[in-house]
């Protein structure tokens, strides 16, 4: 079976893919982006997957790839096509080469034209493709920097792409309109540029005369992208996580497993959420928990001291979380979510007080 989710960076508008063999949980990622690279991991990890593979479908002009972080947090090999001029990349593909993650795999073909250096990823049974900038959904990349060729783009889709079978979905790196899903017979018949009866020199004169605008991140993003988005800090973390061994959920909160709060519940502020019958109900609470439920948490901010670490907790790690992002606005460094809440730490086998009937 396969696994499959496509992921939206607003800032940028573009398309992250995430394919797995979901029988032999591994899995690879296709134009991740730095900024969503904590989001990326998080549901990696919650899906119990092996991340061996980012692949980038060219060097991006208006985003930094998250290849080098997640290399640093998965191990995961950086892999781009043989002619895009990544320095650091673990594995240049050419044309022909597949890809593989556990049964399944990607065949890379090379379609220049939006820059030089530009892959089109399809996938072994020809079902789906991943057409970063070369193919849009009725539209296509821009051909006017990096290398760019209108000529070589016609050639590319209508060689390398239209080829494929009508029925094959065509997955974009970007849309700006809300578009997610395209096909092969759909582009052909209808793409305003590259569709129905135009020529090359059509398109080549159209694409030699849009007159846009320098992309806004090139000078950034060119640079570090060649680099395959190195960073000397490795993950970069957006977050301290120097005092625990935080998780970022795919949801986006940060948590700790139970069994570390209770090896260092002395340095913590354990703040439990739940009602005052829960607190001394059937689950009990955690010794030396305070509690804080959480329609008065915003009014009791000033019993916390700012310095020392946060723990919230509550029956399953809901309202915990929801606690976590309101500690989190009033300016609260170091806070973070019980995995599982009270629950998790009962299965656990943990020591509670206060349980009753």
């Amino acid at each position: 079976m396969l696994l499959f989710r496509q992921l939206f960076d607003p800032a940028s508008s573009t398309y992250t893919y995430l394919l797995a063999d979901a029988a032999a949980r591994e899995a690879l990622l296709i134009d991740p982006v730095f900024e969503q690279a904590q989001r990326d991991g998080a549901l990696i990890r919650e899906f119990g997957l092996r991340l061996r593979y980012t692949i980038d479908t060219h060097i991006h002009a208006d985003h930094v790839t998250a290849a080098w972080r997640l290399r640093h947090s998965h191990g995961s090999e950086i892999v781009y096509g043989a002619h895009a001029g990544a320095e650091r990349a673990d594995r240049c593909a050419g044309h022909g080469e597949a890809i593989g993650f556990g049964r399944r795999a990607l065949t890379v073909r090379e379609t220049p034209g939006h820059t030089a250096g530009c892959i089109t990823l399809v996938l072994d049974d020809e079902s789906m493709a991943f057409t970063g900038d070369c193919l849009l959904v009725r539209g296509c990349g821009r051909t006017d920097f990096q290398g760019g060729d209108a000529h070589a783009m016609y050639r590319s889709v209508h060689q390398q792409i239209f080829t494929l079978p009508d029925e094959c979905l065509l997955y974009p790196g970007h849309d700006y309109r809300g578009n997610t899903v395209t096909s092969v017979a759909e582009e052909r018949a209808f793409n305003p540029r590259l569709g129905g009866a135009l020529s090359e020199s059509d398109f080549a004169g159209y694409m030699d005369n849009l007159g846009l605008p320098h992309p806004r991140q090139i000078d950034v993003a060119v640079p570090a992208n060649r680099q395959c988005g190195y960073t000397e800090a490795g993950d970069a973390p957006d977050k301290d996580r120097s005092w625990g061994p935080l998780e970022c959920t795919y949801a986006g909160f940060w948590e700790l497993p139970a069994h570390w709060v209770e090896e260092h519940a002395g340095a913590l502020q354990l703040i439990d959420v739940r009602e005052p019958g829960e607190f001394t109900g059937p689950l009990g609470h955690i010794a030396g928990a305070r509690l804080l439920p959480l329609g008065a948490l915003a009014a009791g901010l000033e019993q916390l001291d700012r310095e020392q670490p946060v723990v919230t907790v509550c029956r399953a790690g809901g309202r915990s979380a929801q606690a976590t992002a309101m500690l989190e606005r009033a300016g609260f460094r170091k806070v973070a979510n019980l995995a599982g809440g009270m629950l998790q730490w009962h299965a656990q086998g943990l020591p509670v007080e206060g349980a009753g009937n």
